[in-house]
């Protein structure tokens, strides 16, 4: 037998292949003339020899496949499996249009040219769209709602088959495809796998046992993508089974709300143990539910909470899926072969460990970091050394145009030319930050040169190691570091928020400091700088959430820079290497969180919100311990290092990263 597959690099592809080539005959694929490299790396790993696979030049949109008249003959009597489609809920009408409905007409009349053995066409359980009750095998047209283009398009191009097909042809409805039974694998992020982010969150967020309440819901038909592909490749080999659907879903599925815990169990993460059924709803009058969802602050809300947790609009809808499905003809073809569609307890947990390891759409991995820096403006303050130096190589690696800002040029021009002998993309903006009109017009240039600035990290910043008492005459002290950390920073942010606005999407980091959460002594006039920061912050965020712009602010721990390079002490403390500060922010790039702290940080935080009392006696305990700084050297080049005493050197060990 031979076989013509289209899609086969697609999700269910991948598995039915291998399963195709433990059969007789040759199997050509349908290939874009881009795309000849992938099909060699692909016949390299499942047919070494090259002699089972073979490619045929073409495009799924073009009429006929744009198959040449030659491989028309080649391919004459094949059985055609159709499963190029877009299964994307996010997809637009025009992309749907293209690749499900004219893709399938484009499939069905080279079927009919080549006289196929048969078309086996994968279609989908959403022709059902909103049709309430179950939907059997036999069903098709009967007057259900369409109300997303996924529905309307799959619906569409099941009709082409039934009505243009003049060669045999079989009818696949798979229920909603996750990953591998066997392996978790997965190529997407759909369908449950959109709620995994708030199961993730609640498991770094709760204990597991802490109860949660959630939605029941109705039922969510998922299978495995490895038992699709098994029950496709027998059914397709039965005799005498043309014309005829079959729905290959789980035939004892799962509620919504059973199927959350079932991978709340498998992330060790809190369940939602009251679970509100969806007719409980209809005690609420549908004009006040939707009074209520039409305010302009819930659906500011909804927007927001959406988007922090990845979830499309559409995917909601799965949340009430009103039909059940019938899977008569599919249970009995593969009765007596051990193909089954396993409980989904049984492999949830290969599913969420997949996802976690490889899907993830936060995962700090080059391939997401690209995908969120890619052809942005990104602005990096105090980026000659240390932590912006770090941060601007990692940005400039992602694709982004770093924007390099300093006082000095010689050592920006030095970060510039590396990024650019790399491949990437710098621009150099010499400017002196503790200078409020210097900041502004900084900013201003950048619009003016790139267009646009996209995220901005305010990373500059001067540190004082001083007691109050030994800084009554140094007034200075605190002026300077105000007007570097907190005047210099705010400058840039107002400066950036009307673009940022009126794009609707861009991000701030501030790069703050863990004494912002402990109050460290010797370190008023820096510390107060950065709280003041943190404070203006958490101000503005809400006042901009909603138009897509995020505030991050990050309190690092003490990092090993040229900033601290003075205070000889620490050269005895630990410390984290630049690079390692680099990582922290790259990833809020990511994530766009409110906040990133340390562990020691928080726990500084919560003892000063739950006993002050404690905090201060710590600090108290540390001031007497510590050193004062050893002054600065002398004309001459000399002065004596801090001497640190056992004590202190233990202190240091225990509170890593304090500024002390």
């Amino acid at each position: 037998m031979q076989y013509f597959v289209t899609g086969a690099t697609g999700f269910i592809g991948r598995q039915l292949l291998p399963l195709l080539l433990r059969r007789e005959g040759d199997i050509a694929l349908l290939v874009r003339p881009g795309s000849m490299a992938r099909f060699e790396a692909m016949r390299e790993r499942l047919d070494p020899g090259g002699g089972r696979l073979r490619a045929v030049a073409g495009d799924i949109s073009q009429p006929g496949l744009g198959v040449s008249d030659a491989d028309r003959e080649r391919l004459r009597g094949a059985h055609v499996f159709h499963l190029a489609a877009i299964y994307d809920l996010t997809a637009g009408d025009e992309e749907s249009d293209r690749a499900n409905i004219d893709g399938t007409r484009n499939t069905v009349e080279l079927a009919n040219a080549i006289g196929a053995g048969c078309l086996h066409h994968v279609s989908s359980i959403a022709v059902a769209g909103r049709y309430r009750g179950r939907f059997t095998e036999s069903m098709f047209d009967e007057g259900q709602e369409l109300d997303h283009p996924y529905f309307r398009t799959k619906h569409a191009a099941e009709a082409i088959v039934r009505s243009d097909a003049t060669v045999p042809y079989r009818i696949y409805r798979p229920g909603m495809v996750i990953g591998s039974s066997e392996t978790g694998e997965a190529d997407r992020v759909d369908g449950p796998y959109y709620a995994f982010k708030l199961i993730q969150r609640l498991r770094d967020s709760f204990p597991q046992w802490m109860p949660f309440a959630g939605p029941e819901g109705g039922e969510l038909n998922l299978v495995p993508v490895d038992f699709v592909a098994r029950a496709m490749d027998h059914i397709a080999h039965l005799p005498g089974r043309d014309g005829q659907v079959f729905q290959l879903v789980d035939p004892a599925p799962l509620s919504l709300g059973d199927t959350l815990n079932t991978f709340c169990r498998a992330a060790h993460a809190p369940e939602f143990a009251l679970r509100f059924d969806r007719r409980m709803a209809k005690l609420v009058p549908k004009n006040a539910l939707g009074v209520i969802g039409e305010l302009p602050a819930v659906q500011r809300v909804r927007r927001q909470l959406l988007e922090r947790l990845g979830v499309p609009e559409a995917a909601l809808q799965y949340m009430d899926y009103p039909a059940s499905f019938d899977a008569a003809n599919a249970l009995e073809a593969l009765e007596g072969t051990g193909i089954a569609c396993p409980a989904l307890h049984t492999y949830a947990w290969r599913i969420w460990d997949y996802w976690e390891r490889h899907l993830d759409p936060e995962l700090p991995t080059e391939r997401n970091l690209r995908r969120v820096l890619q052809g942005k403006v990104v602005v990096i303050t105090g980026a000659s050394s240390g932590i912006g130096r770090a941060v601007a190589l990692r940005v400039a690696a992602a694709g982004a145009t770093t924007v390099l800002v300093s006082r000095g040029r010689e050592k920006l021009d030095e970060v510039s030319a590396e990024i650019e002998a790399a491949g990437g993309r710098a621009a150099v903006y010499p400017t002196d930050l503790s200078d409020v009109e210097a900041c502004r017009g900084m900013v201003q240039r950048v619009h003016a040169d790139l267009g646009r600035i996209d995220v901005l990290v305010n990373n500059a910043g001067r540190s004082i190691r001083r007691a109050v008492l030994q800084s009554l005459d140094r007034f200075h002290d605190f002026e300077r570091t105000m007007q570097l950390n907190y005047f210099g920073a705010i400058a840039c942010i107002l400066e950036v928020l009307p673009g940022m606005r009126e794009r609707g999407r861009g991000q701030i980091i501030n790069i703050s400091s863990i004494g912002a959460q402990t109050y460290p002594p010797r370190f008023a006039a820096y510390v107060a700088s950065k709280a003041a920061l943190d404070a203006f912050s958490r101000c503005l965020a809400p006042e901009i959430a909603g138009d897509g712009i995020a505030i991050t602010e990050i309190h690092m721990p003490l990092v090993r820079t040229p900033m601290i390079a003075p205070t000889s002490m620490y050269r005895s403390f630990p410390t984290i290497s630049p690079d390692e500060a680099a990582d922290m922010v790259v990833q809020s790039m990511i994530t766009r969180p409110p906040e990133v702290s340390t562990r020691l940080g928080k726990a500084g935080q919560v003892t000063n919100a739950i006993s002050p009392g404690l905090s201060q006696l710590l600090m108290s305990a540390a001031f007497a311990v510590l050193p004062d700084s050893a002054p600065r050297k002398d004309a001459d080049g000399k002065g004596e290092p801090a001497t640190v005493s056992p004590e202190a050197w233990a202190l240091g060990r225990l509170m890593r990263g304090i500024h002390l």
